[in-house]
């Protein structure tokens, strides 16, 4: 007989007590324990592939290597965020807000395999068939590779996939995937776990790429525990406001490439588009004559963008002034704002100071600091900055200007869309060299570029 226990998980996190508890020791979340059992089998000797149990120890000298073979998927932007394309016998999470374009986005990848005469298989676990019908027929998608099953059932799954034997899978999403073997509901930690799991496992033993569809929670993170992320091979995100066009395909984890690299989509009413020069579509409605208005080129993995920053400085009636960032983290705008009121003595603290990056994109990197600076100072000398000029650079605590790193790549892009002046680093205008057609103008200090440019 196997023994059966009961224990009480986080629906969170997948922290395990023996008792119910109102808070969760591991991710501090309120009311998010629930009742499960728990049954304990003595493992088969055989996998469901009929592959031998365990694994015997080699010597790494012994161990043929074999590179992993790539294919593309046919959208230049996806490949590129995978890091050149689809790796065989992968597994890839892609979340993203609800609406966000996952279902859109996949759909059409699995179009362009199957147009290409690569078998494909499509698992829709939250919609119908009629209603995937619906969503391919608006997107344009009729193929005969393109196979499309409306199920949950992990067991059944597993089964439709050995028996079809696809080049891709797309569970869509694991999240309603569950197993008959677990008493406990779908989209459960252990039922989220288990079925993880199991398609881990037959995706390497086949070679089939699995690609998994990963509900958010409010905060932004992939529900379910975040064991998950560790398992699969590579975590997507897909950003994006409801209100903006554009959407940002972010790679967080990826075991074959760099998890720097973005890609840049549009929705439409065909569905997601590639956005092939990024630079002018963020920069396609940027207003030369108003103040506060800098761009400044951006660097995300190995790809120059050109972003327009705008900032709003306006006299405050309230006792502490407002410091909002849309698309850059306030705390690091606050310091420097302290460092312009130190270093150029600028009287800020009487001011209400509002930054945006047009078009809703986020940045992180430390070369937004100069550009920071000039569209807080251009705001409130209420003076505007000469739209040929693009500044970048980091700013440190006592004023100076730090170098960054791919500097020529930054230039070479402002020149790309006819920029005629580039405000950088001292130390990045010593080290570029064979650049013509532009000119650099380098600082050391803050006071110095504030100089330059007014």
């Amino acid at each position: 007989m196997a023994k059966v226990k009961t224990q009480f998980v986080c629906q969170s996190c997948g922290y395990q007590a023996p008792k119910w508890l109102g808070r969760c020791p591991g991710c501090q979340e309120w009311s998010t324990f629930v009742e499960e059992r728990v049954v304990e089998e003595k493992a088969p000797e055989r996998d469901l592939l009929g592959f031998e149990a365990g694994a015997v120890p080699t010597a790494i000298t012994q161990i043929v290597s074999e590179r992993k073979r790539r294919f593309q998927s046919g959208i230049g932007e996806f490949d590129r965020v995978l890091g050149g394309g689809i790796v065989l016998g992968s597994v890839i999470l892609v979340g993203g807000d609800p609406g966000i374009g996952k279902s859109t986005l996949l759909l059409q990848m699995m179009s362009r395999l199957a147009t290409a005469g690569e078998k494909v298989l499509y698992v829709s676990g939250e919609e119908s068939l009629q209603q995937t019908k619906m969503r391919a027929d608006r997107l344009g998608i009729y193929s005969d590779y393109l196979f499309v099953v409306s199920e949950t059932s992990l067991e059944k799954i597993l089964q439709d996939i050995q028996t079809l034997r696809p080049s891709t899978v797309v569970i869509d999403s694991i999240q309603t995937v569950y197993s008959s073997e677990l008493p406990s509901t779908p989209g459960s930690i252990s039922q989220v776990r288990e079925a993880s799991s199991r398609l881990l496992y037959l995706a390497k033993h086949l070679s089939i790429p699995i690609f998994l569809v990963g509900h958010v929670t409010k905060e932004g993170f992939i529900a379910g525990p975040k064991v998950l992320e560790h398992m699969v091979d590579t975590v997507l995100y897909i950003e994006g406001e409801a209100n903006h066009a554009f959407r940002i395909l972010r790679a967080v984890k990826n075991r074959f490439g760099s998890t720097n690299e973005i890609g840049v989509f549009e929705m439409k009413d065909s569905g997601l588009v590639e956005v092939i020069n990024p630079s002018e579509f963020f920069l396609s409605e940027r207003t030369h004559l108003a103040s506060g208005s800098v761009v400044m080129p951006s660097i995300e993995g190995s790809r120059p963008i050109l972003i327009e920053l705008q900032a709003l400085v306006v006299p405050t009636n309230l006792g502490v002034p407002r410091r909002m960032a849309q698309g850059l983290d306030v705390q690091r705008v606050s310091l420097l704002i302290a460092v312009m009121e130190k270093r150029l003595g600028v009287h800020l603290f009487s001011h209400d100071i509002f930054l945006n990056i047009a078009g809703g994109m986020r940045v992180a990197e430390p070369g937004a600091d100069l550009s920071v600076i000039a569209a807080i100072s251009s705001s409130f000398r209420d003076q505007v900055i000469d739209p040929e000029i693009a500044i970048f650079g980091e700013v440190g605590l006592g004023g100076e200007v730090r170098g960054v790193s791919q500097s020529e790549n930054r230039v070479k892009e402002a020149m790309r869309l006819g920029f005629k002046r580039i405000l950088l680093p001292k130390a990045n205008q010593e080290k570029i060299k064979g650049v013509k057609g532009i000119e650099l103008i380098g600082v050391k200090t803050v006071g110095e570029a504030v100089g330059k440019l007014f």
